[in-house]
């Protein structure tokens, strides 16, 4: 089973869009990534810019607009991310448990859909794609 665990940083909301981690947050995040790698269950990670850096793109009366960060109503922000593949939503929390996250902080545990999921009517939306973790680089 697949889970993606995002980071919510407490205080990535209102920061500059050139704001980096403490080499001392960055060296404990690693230890954590290392771990996961160790145990063989880590598939993807990356951090990410803060939201002054980024975008939003919206639909809003039938007409799409883009509104550049930083956005003043972002209670919280996706500050990175890991991909896992564990057996279970139990596993998924204690490795979320495991992370270095200082006061404030949440980590989201969310479960990523499989196709086997599905029913055959939804299966069959997704014909002919073809998943880019299976492709050739």
């Amino acid at each position: 089973m697949r889970f993606m665990m995002l980071m919510l940083p407490a205080d990535q909301c209102n920061a500059a869009p050139d704001a980096l981690p403490s080499a001392e947050a960055v060296e404990q995040m690693m230890r954590f990534n290392k771990s996961l790698q160790e145990a063989g269950v880590l598939l993807a990670l990356d951090g990410l810019h803060p939201p002054a850096a980024g975008a939003r793109v919206r639909v809003v009366d039938g007409k799409v607009t883009v509104t550049d960060g930083p956005f003043a109503e972002a209670k919280e922000v996706v500050g990175g991310y890991w991909i896992i593949d564990v057996g279970s939503r139990d596993e998924a929390i204690a490795w979320a448990t495991r992370c270095p996250i200082g006061p404030g902080n949440t980590i989201e545990v969310r479960q990523v859909f499989e196709l086997s999921e599905f029913p055959p009517e939804l299966r069959k939306a997704v014909e002919g794609f073809e998943d880019p973790r299976h492709s050739a680089a």
